[in-house]
């Protein structure tokens, strides 16, 4: 089988850029040397507008003051719109206003009289007038993990019309791709057009005023529905953007949707398309741009989210500590609602060598199951036992019964009572079975919230990272364990965790996911000194020494194009009408296809798979 490496990795969410281990950065610059840290502080500054002079103590302050769960920006919570129902009596008088023509009802009420002078009618009613009332109310939660203060993506590209959700897919998408240290259309010369796998989505979909929420709004808002709306709204969307406009793909595209689990979906969608050769390349991840009242208020009347009251009442304040709203596995109140785009490149290992690609790491095995019969849909159950045990069984397969305790949880770790309880007794058991005593646990939506799709994507970005800097990134916002977590076996990360120079006391992570409907999924994910030792036993120590002779270069590009992102001088890859191809551009034969923008044709089945059922 085929150990599929991933080689590019980008994004961002509140702790900033992915690609050059950004945002893992910021996560850590309370323990991280100055000089380390400089190009983050550069970085960040650029995309939030703070970049006039030298990266001072102020504008250092600044950038912390504008990253991470903080009071949400995308609206005021102490201005949300709300209408309400009433109706409008005059007592002994009449009311009297007046509409034009094209503004009065289709169907006018009787209690109507209407008197038209020009263009315009003049209307009065006797008795009620049906009527909405628009008010603004403080909504009750106040905290979120916005992108960085002032950071638009929108504005680095031609993004007219565009929902917030598709804008963070282009600009993961471009930072994933420029990671890479090769070029798109380098690696397209080594491979055919169908050799290519997109798995990216929404797991709310397109949800803001542009999409889904504008277009339902429109009729009780007065607003206008567009041509647009519709489609933009899909969940598969950001996988069509990246086709469409990114890398001009005609592979295997789609989007494997799991709730809060649905980046390890697709990441085992790319996985397994590597393993069976289906693709040699595979571009998965998700956006999510969920910070938006209507859709907070639905997960707040659940009990899911923190309230501002139930904080507060945490620390027996009457202010809100936005900064610390999420505290997994800590007396809480509820999970912080957050956005952010991520995404890996997957590539075989073979082209990957040849290529001379970055290893960041490999994706072992992705393990999915459900919970089976349950009392309510939206609880926790018995499936994510049966993920982290295969996942845990799997690591000691490969790295051995010692090697299995040299591994870290990335935990779903959401913040909210139910949680801390079930994922807690889930790892404790899991590590008391295989004979973990001290089983490092973290849960890093303490930094950059729950982003629904897109949370596990921040739990790899933030598990790479480990294997360059040496850190684990631990739970700065509790102070203590709650009574109610089960940890025996468990060393769950209250500060951050040494894990030897780049990380090489850790030889995996299992990132943990657990969804609404009963959607779990862990994934073990080797480090890049392990993936590199494995490689070497297949392809042996020659390959190897020439593969990192080639990988120089690459390593030289990738972090010339991360210094050039660091000066705010990034590239946007978005291609609309470009290279675009219609009915002339195919060429067919009986076992081959041509497209005139692509050099390797695509080959047809011409053997019959099933020629032993005749």
């Amino acid at each position: 089988m085929k150990l599929p490496l991933i080689v590019g990795m980008g994004g961002i969410n509140a702790a900033g850029r992915s690609s050059g281990f950004h945002s893992y950065k910021r996560m850590l610059a309370d323990i991280l040397p100055a000089s380390d840290m400089h190009s983050t502080w550069q970085d960040l500054a650029h995309r939030m507008g703070l970049a006039d002079g030298d990266i001072t103590d102020t504008v250092i302050e600044a950038i912390k003051d504008g990253t991470l769960i903080r009071r949400i920006e995308t609206f005021d919570p102490n201005r949300v719109l709300q209408q309400y129902k009433t109706a409008i009596s005059g007592g002994n008088e009449q009311i009297c206003f007046t509409l034009r023509k094209s503004k009065l009802p289709a169907h006018v009420p009787e209690n109507w009289h209407l008197e038209e002078e020009g263009s315009k009618v003049h209307i009065t009613v006797t008795g009620e007038l049906d009527a909405l009332l628009a008010d603004y109310v403080t909504f009750p939660v106040s905290s979120g993990g916005n992108i960085p203060r002032g950071f638009e993506p929108g504005k680095l590209y031609n993004s007219r019309f565009h929902p917030r959700g598709l804008q963070l897919t282009i600009y993961g998408a471009s930072d994933a791709l420029n990671s890479l240290g090769v070029d798109w259309s380098e690696i397209l010369t080594h491979i055919r057009p169908d050799e290519v796998a997109v798995y990216a989505g929404s797991a709310l979909a397109q949800i803001d005023d542009q999409s889904i929420a504008g277009m339902v709004a429109a009729p009780l808002t007065g607003g206008r529905v567009s041509s647009k709306m519709m489609a933009l709204s899909l969940a598969e969307m950001p996988a069509d953007f990246i086709n469409g406009y990114v890398i001009n793909s005609v592979g295997t595209t789609g989007t494997n949707m799991g709730a809060c689990a649905t980046f390890l979906y697709n990441l085992r969608q790319g996985m397994q398309d590597i393993q069976s050769g289906a693709a040699k390349v595979a571009i998965v991840g998700n956006a999510e741009a969920p910070v938006v009242s209507e859709i907070m208020e639905g997960f707040r009347v659940m009990g899911a989210l923190a309230e501002d009251a139930q904080i507060c009442a945490l620390d027996d304040s009457e202010t809100v500590d936005n900064r610390r709203a999420c505290r997994p596995f800590s007396d809480n109140a509820g999970f912080t609602m957050a956005e952010s785009a991520q995404f890996v490149v997957l590539m075989e290992e073979e082209l990957a060598l040849k290529l001379g690609a970055n290893i960041y790491g490999s994706a072992a095995d992705v393990f999915i199951n459900a919970d089976g019969n349950k009392k309510s849909i939206s609880a926790p159950g018995v499936g994510n036992y049966v993920t982290v045990a295969k996942a845990a069984a799997l690591a000691q397969a490969i790295l051995g019964p010692d090697g299995v305790k040299k591994t870290f949880v990335q935990a779903h770790g959401t913040g909210t009572p139910q949680n801390r309880v079930t994922e807690s007794h889930i790892l404790n058991e899991v590590a008391k079975t295989f004979g973990i005593e001290n089983w490092p646990v973290t849960a890093i939506k303490s930094y950059v919230g729950h982003s629904m799709s897109a949370a596990a994507g921040d739990q790899l970005m933030a598990s790479l990272g480990v294997w360059q800097y040496g850190w684990i990134p631990g739970i700065k916002t509790i102070d203590h364990i709650a009574d109610d977590v089960h940890q025996s076996n468990l060393n769950i990360l209250m500060d951050h965790y040494f894990a030897g120079t780049a990380g090489d006391d850790m030889q995996g992570v299992i990132i943990n996911a657990k969804g609404f409907g009963g959607n779990n999924a862990s994934a073990l994910v080797l480090s890049p000194q392990k993936t590199l030792a494995m490689l070497q036993k297949k392809y042996g120590q020659l390959a190897i020494a020439e593969y990192l002779a080639r990988n120089v270069k690459v390593r030289g590009v990738t972090a010339a194009h991360d210094q050039q992102a660091c000066q705010g001088q990034e590239e946007i890859r978005y291609s609309f009408g470009e290279s675009v191809m219609d009915e002339t551009s195919v060429t067919m034969t009986q076992d081959s296809l041509t497209l005139s923008a692509f050099g390797e044709a695509i080959a047809l089945p011409t053997a019959n798979p099933y020629a032993d059922y005749e």
